[in-house]
């Protein structure tokens, strides 16, 4: 393992590393992997470099790698955003962009450590994020996590030709039971 911060039973999350970029940049400019993130212009090397080495200094945003412990590859990120200190507020956010790695788990079980870390480490009292109506599967995984839909935001995101609904989901935590 290579620099582990969060230990989990197939994963282990690290901080991201400039030896990374050419895979986020992959993911980030394929259109299968952002069509559920917020994501809509092609990045440059410079500007996915700028992006990780910013958050080396941020004392608000807390972006991780994600690797498969047996064959030690990273297959996406995820991470606390916007970590609001004085309300005790962050904002979640994963993308697995390794495609072949869609639908293993993946996603719940690093979600589990980071949100562990948040609310056992950083004293978060709640932890958000939003989903897109149309991105079912990871409604469900976030469900599994225990978050709970708390909003609606109507018809707020343009995709092919149609608007979808941004839902707002949070957990608390005193709903936070480790997995």
């Amino acid at each position: 393992m290579k620099n582990p911060f969060l230990i989990g039973e197939r994963l282990y999350l690290r901080p991201l590393d400039k030896d990374d970029l050419d895979r986020c940049l992959r993911w980030i400019n394929d259109p299968l992997v952002t069509t559920t993130l917020t994501m809509r212009f092609p990045m440059s090397r410079t500007q996915e470099e700028s992006w990780i080495l910013s958050h080396y200094k941020s004392q608000s945003d807390l972006p991780l790698a994600i690797i498969i412990k047996d064959q030690d590859q990273h297959i996406g990120n995820c991470g606390l955003h916007s970590i609001d200190y004085v309300n005790r507020n962050a904002e979640f956010g994963i993308m697995i962009g390794e495609k072949d790695q869609w639908g293993n788990g993946y996603a719940p079980e690093a979600a589990r450590l980071i949100i562990d870390y948040g609310f056992k480490q950083l004293g978060m009292h709640r932890i958000f994020l939003h989903v897109y109506s149309h991105n079912e599967r990871a409604q469900r995984a976030y469900e599994k996590v225990g978050f709970i839909p708390e909003g609606t935001m109507r018809e707020s995101y343009f995709h092919d030709g149609r608007y979808y609904d941004n839902l707002i989901m949070s957990i608390l935590e005193s709903e936070w039971v480790e997995s």
